[in-house]
């Protein structure tokens, strides 16, 4: 027979096991945010805007429609339901194609974004300016 000082026992290790395996998502979490602003920090400035704007959640995302398309206001595409999501893959394409980069490279960085994002932003490439079309 189980008494009730053994599910309070069990309880407690469930608990633990619980707040270690918050505590590194947390950190994993964190980590991944952090290098995705060092990246984006450094993309901003090798084209030409100020890295701080980085850091600004909405205005982030203006500024990279202002790199990548030479006009900021796109960036409201984002809220459409589906076509937000069709724009921002579309966005980070034509970021990688203003950067010179190849369509294998544009791939990894739609599927490794912190990675590829780093690599974008240490490289020797050079931004070559805002995109030419619409979308």
């Amino acid at each position: 027979m189980i008494f009730s000082a053994d599910y309070d026992q069990m309880f407690q290790q469930g608990m633990e096991q619980g707040m270690q395996l918050s505590g590194g998502t947390m950190t994993l979490s964190f980590g991944y945010g952090l290098l995705s602003l060092i990246a984006m920090w450094k993309i901003f400035t090798k084209a030409g805007e100020a890295g701080w704007k980085a850091i600004i959640p909405i205005y982030n995302l203006y500024t990279l429609t202002k790199i990548v398309y030479g006009n900021g206001w796109k960036f409201l595409f984002i809220l459409v339901p589906i076509l937000g999501m069709v724009y921002g893959i579309m966005l980070y394409v034509r970021l990688g194609q203003r950067f010179g980069k190849s369509a294998g490279f544009i791939i990894g960085m739609l599927f490794l974004a912190p990675i590829f994002d780093l690599i974008l932003a240490f490289d020797n490439s050079y931004y070559q300016g805002p995109h030419d079309g619409f979308l």
